[in-house]
């Protein structure tokens, strides 16, 4: 019974990490949010300005002056968009935070299971960091296949649709 919820944790972790994933995929490509709008507002605004590599001599001050060169040039963005661009915007990043927040969550508890097992099993400690790697690398490509059938589908149906009649 210990081995069954050894391995129930291990992959039940996992698919916390696997189902938001897909989840966020799905959700955020259903915005109605389109890069394309942003680039001339960004080529009116001109590029965010760049802080100096002299302020790594003090990684503190650098953390602190790139945030606020980052939050001042952010805030122009946001302020310079029209209100519709703008609910776009604020909707997506909104959904991606909060995909961001349960997926890290997911993967935190799904480290911790991963341990579980590694420790349950006796197998060596490092093993669990491999093991990390190559369950994240393969909820992302799970992932990133899933969207990649999905497109060739629609794909087919729109040449189906298309074709002759």
């Amino acid at each position: 019974m210990h081995e069954l919820i050894l391995w129930a944790g291990f992959f039940g972790a996992w698919l916390l990490v696997a189902g938001p994933l897909h989840q966020a995929r799905v959700e955020l490509a259903e915005e109605e949010f389109e890069r394309e709008t942003f680039e001339p507002l960004v080529d009116q605004l001109g590029s965010r300005p760049h802080v100096s590599a002299w302020w790594w001599l003090l990684p503190p001050l650098r953390l602190y002056v790139g945030h606020r060169v980052r939050d001042q040039w952010q805030r122009k963005v946001w302020l310079s968009l029209p209100d519709e661009q703008f609910e776009a915007l604020s909707s997506f990043m909104a959904k991606a935070r909060g995909w961001m927040l349960v997926g890290t969550g997911g993967l935190l508890i799904a480290t911790k299971e991963t341990y579980e097992l590694v420790e349950g099993h006796e197998w060596p400690v490092w093993l669990v960091w491999v093991i990390v790697l190559g369950m994240t690398l393969l909820c992302v490509a799970s992932t990133a296949l899933q969207a990649a059938r999905e497109a060739g589908v629609a794909s087919a149906r729109t040449a189906q649709d298309d074709g002759p009649q």
